[in-house]
Parts: structure tokens; C-alpha cells; sequence
């Protein structure tokens, strides 16, 4: 009577310490170059190596520039942290996917594509979306810089047991709804918080029916509504999305690990600390209003115009807002107000991309929505892969060309938009439809305003130049 995080929880549990943490041993670690130096940095001063390198990977991400990568990076901040998780790579002997080669991107892009995630891993990086590896049937999540350097020191962490939720979303999903509108109204549903102190798994009809790419933007934003981590159980898409990747198992080591990851589910008289369950004919297209992700909206609402009341019940329509006076400052900063509705506002920037919707799949849908149309000449349209992998694919599907012809420009791989950590910034006061995770004051330039949606969304919005729901687009 377990659930699936219990079995992957103590299948790694190393000690548990009296009053105190877990000691928790980790398959996998994720360095980028953000959140690393000062933990390398520490190894050096206490003359330690990594105890396991070969289960660590490095990777630029957040700085890297999406066009002229082949050239040295102008931002002076950005090029030292590049360098630097070079040299801690080559200093450790660690493996290192630089910029400009084919296996680089966005770490939570890549490391699915290639297989370096797998059912059944404890999976840590420092950064909050590594709940993304989730989808693999993994309980993967976020870290600090000082549990970086635990890790590399000693392939363990210490941890606090999260509690356990299953939301279970049953169902058919309507055409035009995807993954990243499932996410948007379960964070608008919970609220930012509402998920805190919990590992989420996620369960019923419509996650069974998702891709993987849609099961990767479904973990990716458990993290917004507080949850510690989200993941699915693996099952058959599972297995075949991983079956012959660069470092999945091959031969008798891949059999036996699919004879492992079938027994990778929960038991079904497990019970969980909290169930939640929704329908899938409640959730339409989504949008955010606000600056923070649980302030959404399905596209066709109105912006909640009671500002000192809360819905009455956790599965009810967002109709109001909680009493915060944050609230009024967010509608404020976003230049919005209670009541109004957002279909027809002006847009000026459409970013497709992120750890969040950098996948072929998220490229597939913006360029059918966007096939023998133009782009509007108003929106500046900045569309990244999220690996060099995926980049290839779109060019072995046609879809650059569909793209181009729309009047669209594919940059290089990276986490572009999504942070104002790179060149890719919105100016201060423009409106930005954005495929990414968060829509936090000045999150993707001093000043922006972001609206988060989904790749089809997004396309709407660059073709009408105005907040347009894409259904009314179809064919």
C-alpha cells in the first residue's frame, strides 16, 4: 500500500536521520552555470573531488545567447559564468554539453531527449523547474547552491519527506487545449501555495492521453503552485519515447529495466495525504492576467472583478480574487483592470520557448496555427528550440520553411525569454504573450509585462497582433 513516490522515496533513502532529514542518494545531477560556481568553488576549498562524476552532466543554459553562439558572448556577467562551468567541468572531470554543440540546450530539454532521465532516478538540479524530469516517472526537484555541493561532494542530500497529493484530471480535453492550459488551471486552482509542502503526482484519463511532451510542461510548472515536485507514473508512451535514446539502456540492460519501470506505479489501495480531482470539459484555453502564474483566466473570461472575496470551493471557477492588495498592484503593474476581459489587447512581443514549451511538439502546433498566414507586423516573434536536437527536428519536418514563410525567424537554443539573464529581454511597458513558466514582475526585462499561454495561444496572438483565442483560428 505505497504510493509511487514512497517506492522511488525509499528506494533511496541512504539514513534517516533522528528528528531530523532524510539522507536521500541522487542518480542524477544537473549543474548549469547559474547556480553552480560558488558550489565548486567550495569543493575546491575543502580539496574534495566528486564522489560519482559519472552521474553528474553540465550545461549552459540561462545565458546563452540564441543567435551568433559560434561568436564569444558579449555580456561580460554572461560569458564568465559560461566559462566557468567549462573549466569546473574539465577541473572535475565531469561531462560537458558546451554551447554550439549538438548536444546542448536547456537542461530540462535535453536530458529527457537524450535518455539521461529515466524512470525510477532521484533527479536534482539547482533550479526550481527540474520538477520537468518528473514526467519520466522520476521524483525529480529543485535545490539550492550549498546541496549542489553536498551533491557533488557526496551523491546524497539531506530532505525533508514531502507529503504526497495525486490530482487526477478526468476526461476528454477540448480541441485547442493543451498541457500548458491543464497546468495553468490547476496553479489557478490551488494558488500559488496550495500545493506547498507536497509531492504531486499526477494521475487519470486526460495525463494518460497526453504526449511526453505534454507531460514534461505538466511537471515543469508544479513548482507554481508550491508543490516540492510533480511527476507521472511511466507506462507504455513511456517506454517508447525513451527506447533507443543516446544513454537509455541498450539490450539486456534496457529489459531489465523495463522489467523495473512496470513495477513503477502506486499501489492501488495507497493512500495519499490529499486527493484532488477536475474535469477536463471545465478547462478551456488559458491565459494569466497577473504577476504571478495562479493569476489566470480561461481565455474567454473576465478579469475576477471582486478583489476582497475567494471562490468558494477549490474546484470552482476563479470568478473572484484573494484579499490581497498585492492583487490591485499586479492589475496595476500590468496595466489591467478588475472586470475586463483580455481578448483584443494589444501585443508586442510572442516568445515561444522555455524549459516550459521548447519541444518539436510546441513548435508543431505554433507553426499549424500559423501555416499560409503572416505574422503581424507589429509583434517582434522571438521563436528558440530548446535543444539543438529539437532544432534539427524542425528542420526535418518542414516546419522552418512553414515558419519563415509566415515571416518567422528561429533563433539558436537557450533559455532565451523566459529570464532577463540573456539578450532576449522585453522592453520595459511592452506586452509579451509567452510560452515559458512565470510572469513575475520584471521576469523577462526590467519593466515587461508578461501574459503566459500555450504555443497555440501565443501563435494566435502573433498573427493578429491582439490576445486572440486560437480556436477561433481553426481550420
Amino acid at each position: 500500500m505505497k504510493t509511487l513516490f514512497d517506492k522511488i522515496w525509499d528506494a533511496h533513502v541512504v539514513q534517516n536521520v533522528p528528528d531530523g532529514p532524510t539522507q536521500l542518494y541522487i542518480d542524477r545531477l544537473y549543474c548549469h552555470e547559474v547556480t553552480s560556481p560558488q558550489a565548486f568553488d567550495g569543493m575546491r576549498q575543502r580539496g574534495l573531488r566528486c564522489f560519482r562524476p559519472e552521474k553528474i552532466v553540465c550545461m549552459p543554459d540561462h545565458n546563452t545567447p540564441t543567435h551568433n553562439q559560434d561568436k564569444p558572448i558579449a555580456d561580460p556577467v554572461s560569458r564568465k559564468q559560461v566559462d566557468a562551468l567549462a573549466k569546473n567541468a574539465a577541473d572535475f572531470g565531469l561531462k560537458h554539453f558546451g554551447m554550439f554543440s549538438k548536444d546542448n540546450g536547456i537542461i530540462h530539454v535535453v536530458g529527457p531527449e537524450k535518455g539521461l532521465s529515466l524512470p525510477g532516478m532521484t533527479i536534482i538540479c539547482g533550479d526550481s523547474h527540474t520538477s520537468t524530469h518528473g514526467a519520466m516517472g522520476a521524483v525529480a526537484f529543485g535545490i539550492g547552491t550549498t546541496e549542489v555541493e553536498m551533491v557533488l561532494a557526496s551523491q546524497c542530500i539531506l530532505q525533508q519527506k514531502p507529503k504526497s497529493m495525486r490530482i487526477t484530471i478526468d476526461g476528454q480535453l477540448a480541441k485547442g487545449v493543451t498541457a500548458k492550459d491543464v497546468a495553468l488551471y490547476l496553479i489557478a486552482q490551488l494558488t500559488t501555495s496550495g500545493a506547498t509542502g507536497y509531492f504531486v503526482e499526477y494521475a487519470g484519463e486526460v495525463v494518460r492521453h497526453m504526449s511526453m511532451e505534454g507531460r514534461l510542461t505538466l511537471c515543469n510548472l508544479s513548482i507554481e503552485m508550491g508543490a516540492r515536485g510533480g511527476f507521472i507514473a511511466p507506462d507504455e508512451k513511456t517506454f517508447d519515447y525513451l527506447k533507443d535514446r543516446e544513454y537509455a539502456p541498450k539490450g539486456e540492460e534496457w529489459d531489465k529495466a523495463i522489467a523495473y519501470w512496470h513495477t513503477l506505479k502506486s499501489d492501488d489501495d495507497a493512500v495519499f495525504d490529499k486527493e484532488l480531482v477536475f474535469n477536463a470539459e471545465d478547462i478551456e484555453p488559458r491565459i494569466t492576467y497577473g504577476t504571478n502564474p495562479g493569476m489566470g483566466i480561461g481565455i474567454t473570461e473576465s478579469i475576477p472583478s471582486n478583489l476582497n472575496s475567494q471562490p468558494s470551493n477549490l474546484n470552482s471557477q476563479p470568478s473572484t480574487l484573494n484579499s490581497q492588495p498585492s492583487n490591485l498592484k499586479s492589475l496595476e503593474y500590468m496595466g489591467f483592470k478588475p472586470g475586463e476581459k483580455l481578448l483584443g489587447k494589444k501585443v508586442d512581443y510572442v516568445f515561444l520557448g522555455a524549459c516550459t514549451n521548447g519541444r518539436i511538439e510546441d513548435f508543431r502546433a505554433f507553426a499549424s496555427l500559423v501555416k499560409g498566414r503572416q505574422k503581424s507586423p507589429d509583434v517582434v516573434a522571438w521563436l528558440v528550440p530548446g535543444s539543438w536536437a529539437v532544432s534539427q527536428q524542425i528542420h526535418d519536418e518542414g516546419l522552418d520553411t512553414i515558419l519563415q514563410e509566415a515571416g518567422f525567424e528561429i533563433r539558436q537554443p537557450g533559455c532565451s525569454a523566459c529570464l532577463a539573464m540573456n539578450d532576449d529581454k522585453v522592453p520595459a511597458g511592452k506586452l509579451c504573450v509567452s510560452t515559458s513558466n512565470r510572469n513575475f514582475e520584471g521576469r523577462q526585462g526590467p519593466g515587461s509585462r508578461t501574459i503566459l499561454a500555450s504555443p497555440l495561444t501565443a501563435a494566435a496572438a502573433a498573427i493578429t497582433g491582439v490576445i486572440t483565442d486560437p480556436r477561433t483560428l481553426f481550420i
